[in-house]
């Protein structure tokens, strides 16, 4: 027993010892080279390599050990369910490596970042499913080790159908969600980083989770909404095909304002500014009332944040262009000042009546 339990220990730190020298050579190999993919393993196998690599040393080992059967029989029963919940840890960790080349490869963080959040969402959902499935074959697994397991998982099986009725039944909402999920990751009516408007609120998807979605309104509050919200209630996405977005402003003006040097000003503002894409700057007449004209500003922008910020931007600079250069075209109403004669009469019905015009700033 000494002797197979030394034996048993040297097969360990032997493991451990290779683990160590791997996880170096690695290190290295990931420091001169500097790929996504050596750096994901390094951060990713660390810990699961600390029981993979001393359970396949125990099981190789065992064997070979002058033991007790029953005992022999344990320990390699033991090693197995060890080896299979490492095997899936590793199997979830490649998941993640997966996710941080296709993170590195498809980044989000530029300007033209359609098919990169395409492929992030799409990937987040299926990360999760994964996970899910490689948890729950590990599970089977390791309960079909077991040889009770295997009597009773014909009752399991037979009764599975009315089972899975009156859990689909008692979480409809559930499943409803988790179905609701898979289609958006691959319909794909919005993806991580799309800027929407949802219920009134103006955002950005930051979370796709499988049972909710998660918008980041533009004051930073977050709205959380089942993920089947999206599939039964309309909602606008700002960068359903391109992150462009054209950007308006009204500016309300006297009847007097001079429009040709109002759309100067603003080709002006835009050049000025690198929150425009360049490729549209229209200014029109858009309507009119009683007093005032309306002006609308037409330009263009690479995403909604910008949009928003090159819109008050130009609200601003046109109202102090108007200010300095043209004060009277800012809006305004007109009025007439009218004197009352000591008969009672309007100094305009006194005039009126001797056939005289009605001079400014005199009675008549």
């Amino acid at each position: 027993m000494l002797w197979s339990a030394g034996i048993l220990a040297a097969a360990i730190v032997a493991a451990l010892v290779a683990r160590a020298i791997a996880l170096i050579a690695l290190r290295r190999l990931t420091r001169r080279k500097g790929t996504v993919l050596g750096q994901s393993l390094v951060r990713h196998g660390q810990r699961p390599s600390l029981w993979i690599l001393p359970l396949v040393a125990v099981l190789a080992i065992v064997p070979s050990l002058s033991l007790p059967p029953n005992f022999k029989l344990g320990l390699e029963h033991l090693a197995g369910l060890g080896l299979i919940a490492a095997l899936a840890w590793l199997a979830i960790l490649f998941i993640e490596v997966t996710k941080d080349i296709l993170t590195a490869r498809y980044r989000v963080d530029v300007d033209d970042n359609l098919i990169a959040r395409r492929v992030q969402t799409q990937f987040q959902m299926v990360h999760r499913m994964a996970v899910i499935l490689v948890t729950v074959v590990a599970l089977a697994m390791g309960l079909m080790t077991f040889p009770e397991i295997k009597h009773i998982g014909v009752s399991i099986l037979a009764s599975a159908g009315v089972a899975g009725l009156v859990i689909g039944m008692a979480m409809k909402d559930t499943l409803a969600n988790l179905i609701a999920g898979a289609q958006i990751a691959f319909a794909q009516p919005f993806r991580m980083g799309d800027a929407v408007v949802v219920d009134g609120e103006w955002g950005w998807i930051e979370e796709i989770g499988m049972m909710y979605v998660v918008v980041r309104c533009w004051d930073l509050r977050r709205l959380v909404l089942p993920v089947s919200y999206f599939l039964t209630n309309a909602f606008q996405n700002w960068t359903r095909t391109s992150a462009d977005l054209l950007a308006y402003s009204y500016i309300y003006t006297d009847y007097t304002a001079p429009v040709e040097a109002v759309r100067a000003e603003l080709r002006r503002i835009l050049e000025s500014t690198p929150l425009w894409k360049g490729k549209v700057c229209v200014l029109q007449v858009s309507d009119m009332d009683h007093y005032t004209l309306q002006l609308r500003a037409l330009m263009d922008a690479r995403n909604g944040g910008d949009a928003w910020d090159l819109r008050c931007l130009v609200r601003e600079k046109l109202i102090e262009f108007l200010q300095k250069n043209y004060p009277g075209s800012l809006p305004r109403y007109r009025g007439e000042l009218e004197t009352t004669a000591k008969d009672g009469l309007t100094a305009r019905a006194k005039q009126t009546a001797n056939g005289d015009p009605l001079v400014a700033g005199r009675p008549g």
